[in-house]
């Protein structure tokens, strides 16, 4: 890959900033529903959240794997990963009350959904994937910036973080006994899940039988 003199560099780091502005709308449309969410219902959907922001470096190298000239047109064009946002919950339904939140959202335009749960990969992964537009506004103008956002649970995490690493230690040759427990073990999880969520709404349901607390306690 050709080095990346200084002057690119700035270049492409200046371009990122509206990508880097979009993450922080997201991040905030997203922290004020969960906080707006535990006020209303007593409960946060989501767990945790990580922003990341792809590096010039990391651009280039997938314009070079898709075959496509090194340009910020190009990247625009065709890198729609740029800025993407992991948000970890607790159960399979905060997963999709967050995406039905997001996409009732007036200024949220949702290009694509990928659901992994409901249809998840052959080697076992799950996860829901959004594709958005966010608009930022600049000074001299509004840009709208795609950002891709991965909804998980904490259980599905878990195995992707494990699974991202056998796969990083094996260069991604990684032998069929281990490919095989994997997905193996993506069921289990997804079993536990469910579990999970049951044992969840039947607490729930002994909760609506609690007199509510009284408002002045002193």
């Amino acid at each position: 890959m050709r080095a990346m003199n200084a002057k690119m560099i700035n270049e492409w780091k200046n371009w990122l900033l509206v990508y880097k502005f979009a993450l922080d709308e997201v991040n905030t449309k997203l922290e004020i529903l969960n906080e707006e969410f535990q006020f209303i219902h007593n409960y946060n959907p989501i767990e945790h959240m990580k922003s990341r922001l792809k590096s010039p470096e990391s651009i280039i190298s997938k314009l070079h794997r898709k075959g496509l000239e090194v340009s910020l047109e190009n990247a625009r064009d065709h890198i729609h990963d740029i800025a993407g946002i992991r948000i970890i919950c607790s159960f399979t339904t905060d997963i999709y009350k967050i995406i039905d939140l997001l996409s009732r959202q007036s200024d949220v335009q949702v290009l694509k959904v990928k659901d992994y749960i409901k249809e998840p990969k052959p080697n076992g992964y799950r996860s829901a994937h959004l594709l958005i537009l966010i608009p930022v506004f600049l000074t001299d103008r509004v840009e709208q910036v795609p950002v891709e956002i991965q909804i998980r649970t904490v259980a599905m995490d878990f195995w992707a973080s494990l699974e991202h690493k056998i796969y990083y230690k094996f260069d991604s040759e990684v032998p069929r006994s281990i490919t095989d427990q994997l997905k193996n073990s993506a069921e289990l999880i997804d079993l536990l899940d469910k579990r999970m969520l049951a044992i969840n709404e039947e607490v729930s349901e002994y909760k609506k039988d609690e007199p509510e607390p009284s408002p002045f306690r002193f």
